[in-house]
């Protein structure tokens, strides 16, 4: 799916420096910013941490024959020290690594996480996750998948994972999306843009 061009305002913003304030597993930069001003103008110079972490892809897998969904759950540690429950059902996602596309990352990932080949991926959006404190934007696709090979568990001991693949008809995930069963922002997306084109898709994909 191509994304529409959107017209965006003439609003401006400049880094005058940066610097690191942490480096581990992740990154968090410091930088300082000067943007133009709604009344005119331009601000200040004011400073932004920025927890850099690189850019994602996801994908909801769906089988238009079954009209199932492929899930995947597993703990978060961010889920649990935000007093939500920390295993958390979500769409298939990754890491974009350098010089790799969204789609290859999504066809990878795919295999990793729930042991499926992917077919047809259609690009949802292109979104930010959490544009206040983060520089993480995430591809988020539908995959074509046989939801009939799926379920498992899955992931790479390297990495310390370990996710269950559940396979759910489309109205039974849908629902736990009502219920705040799935309360991650990713999932909801790709979840709610399937119940929105989920018909035409499934004419498409037949």
């Amino acid at each position: 799916m191509k994304l529409p061009n959107v017209n965006r305002p003439q609003e401006t913003a400049e880094v005058v420096r940066k610097e690191t304030a942490f480096q581990g597993y992740f990154k968090v930069v410091r930088y300082f910013f000067r943007h133009s001003l709604h009344k005119g103008g331009t601000s200040g110079e004011i400073s932004r941490e920025v927890f850099e972490r690189g850019q994602a892809g996801a994908a909801l897998l769906y089988d238009p024959l079954r009209d199932e969904v492929v899930l995947i759950r597993q703990f978060r540690a961010g889920a649990y020290v935000a007093g939500h429950h920390p295993f958390t059902w979500e769409l298939v996602a990754g890491i974009i690594e350098e010089g790799e596309t969204p789609e290859a990352m999504i066809r990878r990932e795919v295999v990793e996480e729930a042991g499926l080949t992917v077919g047809e991926l259609e690009l949802i959006q292109n979104i930010m996750l959490t544009p206040g404190a983060c520089s993480e934007s995430c591809h988020v696709f539908v995959g074509r998948v046989d939801a009939s090979k799926a379920g498992g568990v899955f992931g790479l001991a390297s990495e310390g994972e370990d996710i269950l693949v559940k396979v759910l008809p489309f109205a039974e995930a849908y629902a736990m999306v009502e219920r705040n069963e799935v309360d991650n922002a990713v999932g909801v997306i790709g979840l709610q843009w399937l119940a929105l084109h989920r018909e035409e898709l499934r004419k498409r994909w037949r």
